[in-house]
């Protein structure tokens, strides 16, 4: 009898909590902490701008320095214009296309140990920014918490960038650049993989 009783309390508690979760988002997720932190996870939350992004700040790191400061304010700066640009605009379509390539391109780079000039670097960065940022932007719609989260969403770039291209300018052996570079396997792959899916659900 009391076990009996003890599972149907179990059971009652998990159909009060299935039921009493927050509302879905499709786009933003709302941490309740302000806009600022919502455009911050956002960016974490998301592997299709977060493993772009970590490609370009290895990237950079492989190629030095200057590389590396390059990235670092270029790509946030074309992050956020992009966001500016894309929070007109009402759609919230989405493909798995568009990061399958990015997937596929910046991952080979890192694998290749690509020499890209800085010129190379910086409109790689631009092209990266603007269009992630604009495809964040579309859906969000033009309001003050919308701009305040897409500072958070910068933010959150610039920060991946800092660490991860500053970490990658300091390894010196030869072991720890092949890492780097399996890693830049493993997001190639990846990007094989969403282009097929992407290919076959087309």
């Amino acid at each position: 009898m009391r076990t009996a009783r003890s599972a149907g309390t179990r059971a009652f508690v998990a159909l009060a909590v299935a039921l009493s979760c927050g509302p879905a988002r499709a786009h933003l997720n709302s941490t309740g902490m302000g806009p600022i932190y919502d455009g911050l996870t956002h960016f974490l939350m998301s592997p299709e701008d977060l493993v772009p992004a970590l490609a370009l700040a290895l990237l950079a790191g492989l190629r030095g320095a200057a590389y590396g400061r390059r990235a670092l304010f270029t790509l946030p700066a074309a992050w956020l214009l992009g966001i500016l640009c894309g929070l007109a605009v009402t759609t919230t379509s989405t493909t798995t296309l568009g990061p399958a390539i990015w997937f596929l391109v910046l991952g080979g780079l890192v694998l290749a140990d690509a020499k890209l000039s800085l010129r190379a670097m910086t409109t790689l960065a631009v092209l990266l920014g603007l269009v992630h940022g604009y495809f964040n932007g579309t859906g969000m719609g033009l309001s003050a918490p919308s701009i305040i989260a897409a500072l958070g969403l910068a933010a959150a770039v610039f920060v991946l960038v800092v660490l991860v291209a500053a970490l990658v300018v300091t390894l010196r052996a030869h072991w720890a650049r092949i890492a780097v570079r399996v890693g830049g396997s493993w997001i190639a792959a990846s990007g094989l993989l969403m282009l097929g899916w992407s290919i076959r659900g087309s």
